[in-house]
C-alpha cells in the first residue's frame, strides 16, 4: 500500500476513533445516568426510565425513517463528504450542547440527544459509503476492520477519561462530579470534532461526474420505493431485512437502555 494510500485509510478510520465517543460516553454510558440523576431529578425515577425510554424510541425511528432515503442518496451522490461533514458537525455540537442542561431539563436533554443521534447515525451513512471508493476489494475487509478497532480503541479511552473525572473530579480541579458529566458531553464533541479533521482533509468529493443533476431528496425516496417495489421478487431476503432490523434494534435497546434501568433499581 503506498503512502497516500495508507493516509487515506487511516484518516478513514480515525473517523471511527473520533464518533464512537458519541456510543460510548453518550449513548450506554454517562447521559443516562446524567438523565435520571440530573435533568430527571425533578420526576419519579420509573418516570424518568420511561422518558429516556422514549427518547430513544424517538431516535431510533427517525434513524429507521431517514437511513434508507439517506443510503439511497450516498448511493448516487457524489457529495458524500459534504454530507458527512454537515452530520458531524450537526451532531458534534449537539452534543457538547448538552453542557447546558442542569437540573429539570430533561425535554431539551431528549431533543438535544435526538438531534445529536441523527448526527451521529447520518454521519455514518456516509462515511460507510465512502469506504469502497477508498480501497480495493482485496482491502476493503482489512480497512473495515481497522476502522472498527480504532473506533472502539477511541471511544474507550475517552470513556474511561470521562469516568476518572466524573469519580475523582477534584483531581482534574473539577468542583463537582456533576460539572465534570457536563465537560464530558463538551470532551465528546470537541473529540468528535478534533480526529475528524484527517478525514475532513485527506478525501475529498468527485466534482468531475456530470450526471449527478438531480435533486438529492427525490433521488433517495425515489430509490427506496423503487427498491420496496424490486423486493417483492425476493421475499426471503425482505423477511431478513425485516428480522435484521428488529433484531438489531433489540441489541441497541440493551445498549442504551442498560445503565438507567441499573441506575434505576439501585
Amino acid at each position: 500500500m503506498k503512502i497516500k494510500e495508507r493516509r487515506i485509510t487511516l484518516s478513514w478510520a480515525m473517523y471511527d476513533w473520533a464518533n464512537s465517543a458519541f456510543a460510548t460516553t453518550i449513548m450506554a454510558a454517562v447521559l443516562p445516568i446524567y438523565y435520571s440523576d440530573v435533568a430527571a431529578k425533578t420526576i419519579s425515577k420509573n418516570l424518568a426510565t420511561s422518558y429516556w425510554g422514549y427518547t430513544q424510541s424517538i431516535a431510533m425511528l427517525a434513524v429507521a425513517t431517514l437511513a434508507p432515503v439517506l443510503g439511497a442518496i450516498a448511493d448516487y451522490s457524489q457529495a458524500k463528504m459534504k454530507f458527512l461533514r454537515f452530520f458531524a458537525f450537526i451532531g458534534a455540537i449537539f452534543t457538547a450542547s448538552l453542557y447546558f442542561v442542569r437540573t429539570g431539563d430533561y425535554l431539551m436533554c431528549s431533543v438535544m440527544y435526538i438531534v445529536a443521534d441523527l448526527g451521529f447515525a447520518g454521519g455514518n451513512i456516509f462515511y460507510n459509503a465512502i469506504l469502497p471508493e477508498i480501497t480495493t476489494k482485496d482491502n476493503i475487509d482489512w480497512v473495515s476492520t481497522l476502522g472498527f478497532a480504532l473506533g472502539y480503541l477511541g471511544g474507550g479511552i475517552l470513556l474511561f477519561i470521562n469516568i476518572l473525572m466524573i469519580q475523582f473530579p477534584k483531581a482534574f480541579f473539577i468542583p463537582n462530579s456533576t460539572i465534570a458529566a457536563r465537560l464530558s458531553f463538551i470532551s465528546v464533541g470537541i473529540w468528535w470534532l478534533l480526529f475528524s479533521v484527517p478525514i475532513f482533509k485527506s478525501i475529498k468529493d468527485n466534482s468531475t461526474d456530470k450526471r449527478r443533476r438531480m435533486n438529492y431528496i427525490t433521488v433517495g425516496f425515489g430509490r427506496v420505493i423503487n427498491t420496496f417495489q424490486e423486493s417483492r421478487k425476493y421475499k426471503e431476503l425482505f423477511k431478513f431485512l425485516i428480522a435484521f432490523w428488529i433484531y438489531n434494534d433489540g441489541i441497541s435497546t440493551i445498549i442504551v437502555m442498560a445503565t438507567i434501568y441499573g441506575r434505576s433499581i439501585g
